[in-house]
């Protein structure tokens, strides 16, 4: 690669070259590296530097992330010989996973007691209102999954009178709680550290049940919703992303905002939207 090639990568990236030594912009400020970089021997060289000034935008995506890129090999293997097993072609997945997330309604957040948590009248219409954006999209949903909290039950409640023919089922592993603590931390907002103990497990064990590609014997794509909490869904962005799940809380989501993933069958996810509330008139919309 010639230098002139080399140096245009660089500016591509916002890098400047200067005196044989690299500067980055940042905020008006000029950070100099340690070791003047003249030129890169090769490509590999090149992204290993650049991988030591802006960890980890070089961080390797994991292919494996969700433990379910196998084949029908290791499938049949307990069935055929070794001989037979070597002929046998590899059938890989080959449909997509619809994912979507929406945010219970509007509750009463003052009530101790998960019983009086309650949705508020603007809840109630909040919700009404998704549940007809969603019945307008007119997508053949598969089914729905549900918190068990009340909030998120009188959300799906609501949401299921305008998507009566959907498969309904319930998780208590989708539960609002603490997934992990998050950085920087909230001044306002400071459970205790047993909370994040409990919580965390448990948040992580529904990210690996729900959040995964689909499998190698499904025949067609699917679209799942999944009515349940902000943290949750904040915990699931990042951790599906491969982004550091510290994070989540640098995120807002709004009551019945609508966050979709697609999920590929090589493992590759989409996020195509982030707490959109954009189907609730502005006086409707509520953090």
């Amino acid at each position: 690669m010639s230098r002139f090639r080399q140096i245009g990568r660089i500016a591509a990236l916002g890098l400047a070259s200067v005196s044989g030594a690299v500067f980055v912009c940042s905020n008006m400020r000029n950070t100099v590296l340690a070791k003047p970089v003249d030129y890169f021997e090769n490509d590999r060289d090149f992204r290993t530097r650049l991988a030591m000034m802006f960890r980890p935008s070089f961080s390797q995506w994991d292919d494996n992330w969700d433990m379910c890129e196998t084949t029908s090999r290791s499938k049949k293997k307990s069935k055929l010989t070794e001989d037979n097993v070597d002929n046998e072609p590899d059938i890989k997945p080959t449909a997509k996973r619809h994912l979507v997330f929406i945010r219970h309604a509007q509750y009463k957040d003052n009530e101790e007691l998960d019983e009086k948590r309650i949705l508020t009248e603007l809840g109630r219409i909040q919700a009404d209102i998704t549940g007809q954006r969603l019945k307008d999209l007119n997508k053949p949903f598969t089914k729905i999954i549900v918190s068990d909290l009340v909030r998120a039950k009188e959300t799906a409640e609501i949401i299921f009178k305008h998507l009566p023919d959907v498969p309904r089922e319930s998780c208590s592993l989708l539960r609002e709680g603490a997934p992990i603590p998050p950085e920087p931390p909230s001044s306002n907002w400071r459970p205790e550290q047993k909370k994040f103990f409990q919580d965390s497990a448990r948040i992580e064990a529904a990210f690996r049940k729900h959040v995964h590609r689909a499998d190698t014997m499904q025949s067609g794509d699917t679209i799942e919703i999944y009515i349940c909490h902000a943290n949750v869904i904040r915990y699931f962005i990042c951790r599906a992303l491969q982004f550091p799940p510290e994070g989540w809380l640098r995120m807002s989501i709004g009551h019945c905002g609508i966050t979709t993933m697609t999920i590929r069958p090589n493992g590759r996810i989409s996020l195509r939207s982030m707490g959109d509330t954009g189907h609730l008139p502005p006086e409707k919309i509520t953090f």
